[in-house]
Order: structure tokens, then sequence, then C-alpha cells
């Protein structure tokens, strides 16, 4: 259950079966519960389901906004302390499920499963009226991206971007879409309406054009499904605030908001409305139990740390006193908030400089004048290294000596947090997953967050759909069949595979598919023996060595000289082989082309069914999910009315990406030490939390701002900022840490020891540290190896347990003298063979040299001369 002490939980337990009332008489209201601790408010939750059930087969509802608070949640229910099984709870997004709710209460009649204004739609909706709206408007950075863009890239980008930040006006900006859709062309901010800036106008007139074309383009009797997500929410809010609505047949009766630290104003204002007729309980993560809403006062006290991390909690927090209902809280509780001291926990003399950091962002309390006197007591580690490589490498001799030093924890007790998964997974797959369950050094791990492009089948796919820029050469086109779908397509084996490689080497193919596709790369089809070293010709070659036998296996035929290997039963792998070249051929001939998006739902389904055929569980999975992205793109480009044909391009940019798009589906707590990336709202509680990759740029995470969104110059509280989320990210982070900390990144450059500061947020850390304690939080800067001597040295400073350098250490007193002797650096000798040394060369062959150093070392040096053909 929690980490908190047992009587901190029996505390909360207290609580909730003090107020524990019968579920047919839920108080409605909304009600925000605080505390700085997830562990403890995931404690009231259970309590208060648990002692509060609602009537059979009615679920629980509960929000989250990651599928790791998902499953923590979900663990802690079914845990034997708790109710012993999760059942009967149905767990959403929030967006789904307002989306959900707006449906209930106006009816599917107005608030259909997909709507004309839905970001996806609006891509394709914007694709087909972008470049006819730049021309009649003359709007110069739209002509800029429509003009001169054959691949149709350009275009597509600039319709994600422009609906992008229209969804972010639905979502935090729903007055000013309402103002242009009537006419006026105005920005409302700080109370007052001012006038468009002419260079922006575009924005208004566009979005009046979305509008009008939606009209136009629904059916008569689908009208009323033409809002816009804040029209439909305007319409949401005043149908539930009428006093005569009865409450809608379906809705919860309780609805449980847990652990997000950030929610659109719509969302509150949606989950307030419904609290009239439901219990909406919202369990909130505090970091400070003082006030702490404004800057100012954050500054004054010197608690620098959350006043430059905390500011999109401090926004959340303020939002949510609109709106909350104490006395209705009280009544269902004996309080509303459960802060816990980090620095009363300790069962230790003394708290650890994290528990005392932690408590002083918990109390507000300013920074002293003069740092306390706390020996470093490795609470909080800081390591520097000079690679990703090495920064993995490193966290798995510290994770051993965690392990090693207390014996209670488990791999389960760490997380392992990096800004970007797709830098690191090679890396922790090369050092964790290198040692075998039975090995000594082994440490069970899970990976989350991996994208689905690191799937072999899809990343087959994505080659594939590459297919008109290749040039088909033979290493690159054969490691198709490394992926087993394909092998199975074409039912073949690994030697199958690895004997049609030598067969097709032998036969000289390099590249090109035949002479025509050749073409394309300036060899034009009548030039002598343009056909040879293609896949055609080699496959001539070897159905040739077949049919002639070994006997002819060295007379030419009509140009073709026959391949003998091919014989008996393995001339079915050039059976395959001959399958599999018609496939390419069919899907070249069909991707060159631009296509209506009903024809390409077509090819592409052709193409998965000629290429692959599934292995496994995991291969129907991804099969099956990539038709089914390409049944979600047809019906977006229906509802687009988007007739016209697409380049591949875009429909092969668009299906990828679709793939990335996140859910509650993904996988997390695969056992063992958890590595994910860091995302907000996923800040739980662990024992020890490990921060890598914290480089100055990698993190807080780069987000250039688009020039033309108006919401960048016209901030409002409650905004969306990516480098303000990273920002409390990281604050939550932090505070999830219970008893290590440990952070990463990369001090010193690999290929000239150049110093590299670390992530800003990392540098605030160690000055607030510099100013709380003495002696100084170390960062140490590791080897530039693992097999570094300086590991291996009598009384190193540094450590580890990579035993295999060790035995690669051996003493040279260990060693005879030959063996010793190999040891030394090479002292470079005269010989009588030496070359002269060049004093003075002329300019000509100056510049011979830097154009071809090769060439000239030959021809110089050692007397070769390089012939023509």
């Amino acid at each position: 259950m929690s980490l908190a002490s047992v009587d901190n939980a029996d505390q909360i337990l207290s609580h909730t079966q003090a107020a524990s009332f019968m579920a047919h008489a839920l108080q409605p209201g909304f009600m925000v519960f605080h505390g700085n601790r997830l562990e403890d408010l995931r404690d009231l939750t259970v309590g208060l389901l648990q002692n509060n059930p609602l009537p059979p087969l009615v679920p629980e509802t509960l929000l989250v906004q990651s599928n790791g608070m998902k499953h923590w949640l979900e663990m802690a229910l079914a845990d034997d302390s708790a109710m012993g099984i999760c059942a009967a709870t149905q767990t959403e997004l929030p967006s789904s499920f307002i989306w959900r709710m707006y449906r209930l209460v106006l009816g599917p009649s107005v608030v259909p499963v997909a709507m004309p204004f839905d970001k996806q739609a609006l891509v394709w909706r914007l694709w087909r009226l972008l470049p006819d709206f730049a021309k009649n408007h003359q709007v110069a950075p739209l002509l800029a991206y429509v003009k001169n863009d054959p691949l149709g890239r350009q275009r597509y980008q600039l319709a994600q971007q422009v609906a992008d930040v229209f969804d972010g006006y639905q979502s935090y900006r729903a007055d000013w879409l309402s103002d242009w859709a009537e006419g006026r062309f105005v920005l409302q901010h700080m109370g007052e309406r001012k006038a468009l800036a002419p260079d922006q106008v575009w924005q208004a007139q566009l979005w009046q054009l979305l509008q009008q074309d939606v009209m136009q383009t629904q059916a008569p009797e689908l009208a009323s499904q033409c809002l816009s997500r804040a029209e439909v929410h305007s319409q949401f809010m005043r149908e539930v605030q009428q006093a005569h609505r009865v409450k809608p047949e379906g809705l919860p009766p309780r609805i449980v908001v847990f652990g997000i630290s950030n929610l659109p104003l719509q969302v509150v204002e949606a989950l307030a409305a419904l609290g009239r007729w439901s219990q909406v309980l919202l369990m909130v993560q505090n970091p400070c139990q003082e006030y702490w809403g404004h800057d100012m006062d954050l500054m004054a006290q010197q608690n620098t740390l959350l006043a430059s991390w905390g500011q999109q909690g401090r926004d959340y927090l303020h939002a949510l006193e609109r709106f909350d209902q104490p006395e209705n809280a009280l009544s269902l509780m004996s309080k509303q908030s459960y802060f816990v001291d980090p620095a009363d926990l300790t069962a230790q003399a003394q708290p650890t400089r994290l528990q005392k950091i932690q408590s002083d962002i918990l109390t507000l309390n300013p920074m002293p004048h003069a740092p306390e006197a706390l020996e470093d007591d490795g609470s909080i580690q800081m390591v520097q290294a000079h690679s990703a490589q090495r920064e993995v490498e490193i966290l798995h001799d510290r994770l051993w000596d965690w392990f090693d030093h207390n014996p209670t924890w488990k791999p389960t007790d760490v997380m392992v947090m990096v800004p970007d998964m797709a830098t690191f997974a090679s890396h922790i797959q090369a050092v964790f997953g290198r040692f075998p369950p039975q090995h000594p050094r082994h440490i069970p791990f899970s990976v989350a967050d991996t994208t689905p492009r690191q799937v072999p089948l899809v990343q087959a796919l994505a080659f594939l759909l590459n297919l008109p820029e290749a040039r088909i050469t033979l290493s690159e086109w054969l490691s198709l069949f490394e992926v087993a779908a394909v092998r199975k397509k074409f039912q073949m084996d690994e030697a199958d595979v690895h004997t049609l490689k030598n067969w097709l080497q032998a036969a000289a193919v390099r590249w090109g598919l035949d002479p025509a596709h050749r073409q394309k790369w300036g060899i034009p089809t009548d030039m002598p023996h343009a056909q040879q070293n293609t896949w055609a010709y080699g496959l001539q070659r070897l159905l040739l060595g077949y049919a002639a036998g070994q006997a002819d296996g060295n007379a030419a035929w009509q140009g073709v000289l026959p391949l003998p290997q091919v014989a008996g039963l393995s001339a079915l792998k050039v059976g395959h082989l001959a399958s599999w070249l018609d496939a390419v051929a069919i899907s070249l001939a069909q991707l060159c082309q631009s296509h209506k998006p009903s024809k390409w739902s077509e090819v592409m389904h052709d193409l998965m069914a000629r290429f692959f055929e599934p292995d496994n569980e995991a291969d129907e999975r991804m099969l099956l999910r990539l038709q089914q992205e390409l049944t979600q793109w047809q019906s977006l480009c229906n509802q687009a009315d988007l007739s016209e044909p697409l380049p591949l391009t875009v429909v092969r940019e668009h299906w990828l990406s679709a793939l990335e798009s996140a859910g509650l589906q993904q996988r997390f707590f695969g056992g063992g030490v958890q590595f994910s990336t860091l995302m907000p709202m996923r800040a739980i509680p662990f024992k020890g939390l490990c921060l890598l990759g914290m480089n100055d740029g990698a993190y807080p995470r780069q987000s250039t701002p688009r020039d033309f969104d108006l919401m960048t110059d016209h901030w409002r509280a409650g905004d969306r900022s990516r480098r303000e989320d990273d920002r409390y990210l990281f604050l939550e982070a932090f505070l999830s840490a219970r008893e290590k900390l440990y952070i990463s990144w990369q001090g010193r450059r690999s290929t000239d020891n150049q110093l590299m500061p670390p992530s800003v947020l990392v540098s605030q850390l160690r000055d607030a540290l510099q100013a709380r304690f003495t002696p100084e939080t170390p960062a140490n800067l590791q080897p530039l190896q693992a097999f570094s001597a300086q590991y291996f040295q009598p009384n190193a400073k540094f450590f580890t347990y990579a035993d295999d350098w060790q035995a690669a250490q051996v003493s040279r007193s260990d060693l005879s003298g030959a063996d010793r002797a190999l040891l030394q650096p090479a002292v470079p000798t005269q010989s009588e063979g030496e070359l002269p040394v060049i004093t003075a060369w002329p300019l000509t062959e100056c510049m011979r040299l830097l154009k071809q150093p090769v060439e000239v070392y030959w021809r110089s040096r050692l007397g070769v001369q390089l012939k023509g053909p």
C-alpha cells in the first residue's frame, strides 16, 4: 500500500470511516481534497470507495491523465489490505469522459461521436481549403507554404499547425471564436477588446470559412451537429444550469479525479456543473500547505524552487478555488487537507537532505542565511557522464549499490525517467538486457513508452512506404526478411534468407529492380548491359541456372550467364524470391501515383496483405491497429468532404504518425525497475527515483512558439506551456522521491571533453542545495569508458560492479616481460625502408591531397599508379 507510516495510513482510514454513509445517499457537489503525498491521497480514495460502496453493477468512474497513474491506482484498489480486487471501475481520460457527458446531456443529435471541428478532422478540411483561401485573401505566410510544394508535405504540415492552434482556441479562447464567428475581428484580453492586427485577420476569416464549409458539406438533417467544441461546451453549461433540468439517465453517481495537476478551464467548469447531481471528488497533489498564490509572496520568502517550478500547479489550484464547495466536502470528511511533513516520517535521528528540502517546500520555509552543516547522506546524488550510454552504465552500477546497502529494496521500488525514450531505449536494452535472468548482475527491468515505430513490423512497413524513393539495394532490402511476418508471408526461414543472400551476391545483384527502375537515377534503358546488377537480371541467372543444371553452368544463354548453385528442392527459394519481387514491383507502381483517399485505403490494405502474415499475437494486434487507423483516416476524409488525389508523402506521414497517439492502453509496471518518459501526471512515489538525460536544452523540452498563435502574446492563467509543464513535472518528480533522488546528465562532450551545462532546473536545485547545506552536494564526473583503469585502482573514488572489465585490468607485475612490453605505448622506430619525409610540396599537390588524400598517399608514398578502366 502506502510508503507512509502505518499510523498515517490508519489516520486517513479513520477519517473515511467516520464519515461513512449509504451509497444511495451520496452527497452531490464539487469537492477538492489536498495532499502533498500522492500515496496518502490514494489511501484516502481507497478508503472512501471501500467504506462507501456504490450499488451493485454500478461502476466507479475514475479520471486519470496517464496509464501509469491508472495502473498504480488500480493496483491499490486490488491490494489485499484494501478491496482485494479491482472490478467495476471505469477509468477514462478527462477529455473523453467530458465528451461523453456532453452527449449524455445534450443528446447524440447535437453531439455525435465525431465532430467536424475535431482536430484531426480539421486537418483534412484545412488541406482542402487552404490553397484557395491563401490565394483569394493574399495571405503571404500561407502562400509561401502552399506554393512550390509538389509533394504536398508543406501544405500538410501547415494544415496540422493551423488545426492545432484552432484546437487550442476551442479549449482556451472560446470567446475569441465566438466573436470571429459573428464578424467581430477582435481579441478579448485583460477585460478589454482590441482589434486584430492586420496581419492576423486571416485567422478570423479562416474560422468563418471553416464554419461555412461545415454547414455546406453537412447533410441538412445534421445541421445541429455543426457546432465547434467551444459552442458545445457553452450549450452544455446552459443546459445543466437550467433549474427545471432533471438528472440525465446514466450519469455516474460518483466521479473521482485523481492525481491530475492541470485541467483546461472548460473541463473544470463541466465537472463543477455535474456536481449538481453527482459527487465529484478531486484528489489534488499540492506541494505546499501554506498559501502560495502569488509569485511575489514566494520570492519574498525566498523559496526559489517553488516559485520557479510551481507556476502551472499554482494556476490550477487557484482555478479550483472558484468551484470548490468546502461545506459539502466537510460533510463527507472531517477535513480537506492531508499534508504530511516528510521530515516527520524519517526513522533516523535526523531527516535526510532530500526530506529537508521537501519539507521546506511544504512549509514554505525561506532559505537560511547560512547553510546548515549536514554531512552528505546520499539521499540526493548527482552524476556527470560523457554520453547516454555511460549514463545508463553508471546507473546500473548505482542501482546495484543501492540494493546491496538496502536489503529490503526491490527492483520495483525504483523508477527511472528520461526526457526522450527514443534516445535512451537502445542504451537501456544494451546495458540492462545483456544479462540473462540467472546472471549475478541481472536486474529485472521494464521499458514503457516505446513507440510503435520501434516495432520491427512497423519499421518494415515504413521501409516499404519509401519504395518510390529507394534504389532497392541488395543489403537494405534483404533486411526486410529479418521481420518474422515477412518471412512467414513468403514461406522462408532464416536459413533460406542466408542462402538467398549468398546466391544474389554470386549473381552480382547490386541495386535497381530492373532497367526501367534505374532510369530514374539517370541510367538509360538502352545503355549496353543496363540490365546487369539488377534484381531482375539476378533472378534470371538463378532461374536459368536451375533450368540449365550443372552441365551447362558456364555457358551463357542469350547473354545471361546461369548460376549453377540452384538445383533440386532449393529452387523453391527462388520461387519465393520471384513472388517477393513481383510484390515489390506491384507496390512500386501503385505507390508512385497519387490516389483519392478511398483508393489509398485499398492500396495500403493490399500492401499489408501482400507483404505481411502475422507470426504472433503482437503482429496480429499491430496489423489490426494499422487497419483501424486507415479506416479512421478514411472516415475523417469523408467527414471533411475530401476527394482530391493525395500524394504518398502526405498519406505516409499521417498514417505512421497516427500510431503515436497515446491512450490508457500502454503497458506500465511490467516488473522490475521501471523506465518511462518524463510525462505530466506520472510522478508516482518510489523509494528511489532516477532522472537521466538532464542536459541543457533537453529538459525542459524545447517548444518553438508559432508565429500565428495569438495565445502566446495574450497569456491567461491556466494556459498550457510545454516548458511550464516540464518545470512542474520536475517538481512533482522531486517530491515523489521517498528515500533517494538520482540525477545524471552529460557534463562533458565525449569527443573533446568540453564542459556541457546541465538543465537549468538541475542548476537551480544545485544552487538551493549549496545555500541550504554544507558541505556541497558533489556532482562527480565519471570516467569516459566503463573499462577505465580509474575504477580498478587501489582506493579508487569510483566504483563499478563490472567484474568482466576488472578481469581485463591485469596487474603488470603478474605478467612476463614479453607480455608487459605489449602493454607499453608504441614508440615509433626508424627502419631501413622508411619513406623519406616530404618537406615541400607544390600548391597543386596540396590541393589534390585535400580532395583525394587516399589517392595521393597511394601514388606519392607507395608508388601505386591508379589507372582508369
